[in-house]
């Protein structure tokens, strides 16, 4: 077997004002606003195809993903990962880390759910996905409530 580890990033503030909802590892969080971002702002699933584009070399948020969301319309984040997924060819993403921080919201109750569909989405086992959330004592605009920050690391295998 061949590995390979890919790390993405993401973050988003806070809409002031506005009526998107609040999206996080595709699911929706009710008691923040959305994120500033042209599409639903998802940091989780951009930070994972951020990691995936750091294992292949191919670019999915920018040009493919703005495409997607001004041309197209396609504003589910969810749609750019499965993209993303398809720029692996043989290998296969056998675990995915993930870290946010942010103040709010309140992660702690819904790491399961976000496991899940997170693992549904990629076609793995959710044990193979561990998810930490800190606040990082509000050091950051993050930790202080101003929007979520991602980091996503992965491993992939592919047949030698």
């Amino acid at each position: 077997m061949r590995y390979r580890t890919g790390i993405g990033q993401d973050s988003h503030r806070f809409e002031e004002q506005g009526s998107k909802k609040c999206i996080i590892a595709g699911l929706e969080f009710d008691d923040v606003p959305g994120f500033s971002a042209n599409s639903d702002g998802d940091v989780v699933f951009h930070a994972l195809c951020n990691a995936i584009t750091t294992v292949t070399g191919v670019p999915i948020l920018g040009a493919l993903a703005d495409t997607l969301c001004l041309e197209k319309k396609i504003t589910d984040s969810e749609e750019y990962l499965k993209e993303a997924l398809k720029t692996l060819g043989n290998q296969k993403i056998s675990h995915v880390s993930i870290s946010l921080e942010g103040k709010r919201p309140k992660f702690k109750e819904r790491v399961r759910e976000m496991r899940d569909n997170i693992a549904r989405v990629i076609g793995i086992n959710p044990s193979q996905i561990g998810i930490m959330a800190t606040t990082g004592e509000g050091l950051t605009g993050f930790g202080r409530g101003e929007g979520v920050q991602c980091f996503c690391i992965i491993t992939t295998e592919e047949p030698a």
